[in-house]
């Protein structure tokens, strides 16, 4: 298939069917995004066991001739102030497997989407002579590029100039092909992805 590149000769860049011309899979790209999401996650959220809460060993009657259940000590789940009997852990492990075959048709899933909605748009190149915001900010106006932006930039592109100049951008975000995860992708009103980037990406996805 052809991507148009913005520019005045209305030139095109060939681009692989089988990561831009992909017929779109909302299942699986939902998998790709819990998954991503869940392996993102950290156990910030623990609970005390019933060796863990205060408490005194002592039996708090006898065991028989009382009339109620019997009972061992304070600390049991079935008491109020008691441990948990299987409380979450700061160690709790969130993360959930996807395999690369997975992994890699459901970007080229997500890619094809952007490129149906025409949410996605070709650049011969984009530099930052200086690490200037203000210069920036008007390159991306002159070539029609507003609003929430990410910019996929091939990694030999990506310098220290480029950088700083689009660092303060609050909308904009510049990024290497392996650094444009699903949550990115997604979130952004429109991806801009230079000519060297795209070859990246199908070399990725293949």
């Amino acid at each position: 298939m052809e991507l148009n590149v913005l520019n005045e000769q209305g030139q095109t860049v060939a681009a692989a069917d089988a990561v831009f011309g992909r017929e779109y899979n909302e299942s699986l790209v939902h998998q790709l995004v819990v998954a991503y999401q869940a392996n993102a996650r950290l156990g910030t959220r623990a609970q005390l066991t019933r060796a863990d809460v205060h408490h005194s060993t002592k039996k708090p009657w006898r065991q028989k001739g009382t009339g109620r259940a019997r009972s061992g000590m304070t600390s049991s789940p079935v008491w109020r102030g008691g441990g948990r009997a299987f409380p979450n852990s700061p160690l709790e492990n969130f993360s959930q497997k996807l395999n690369k075959k997975m992994y890699r048709a459901a970007m080229a899933t997500i890619y094809s989407k952007l490129v149906a909605d025409a949410r996605l748009s070709v650049i011969e190149t984009i530099k930052a002579e200086l690490p200037k915001t203000k210069a920036f900010a008007q390159q991306l106006k002159s070539l029609g590029l507003e609003g929430k932006l990410l910019i996929v930039v091939a990694e030999e592109e990506l310098n220290e100039n480029l950088i700083l100049a689009s660092r303060n951008l609050k909308e904009v975000l510049v990024v290497p092909p392996r650094y444009a995860d699903p949550l990115c992708l997604i979130y952004f009103d429109k991806v801009v992805v230079t000519k060297a980037a795209v070859a990246q990406i199908e070399e990725m996805l293949a």
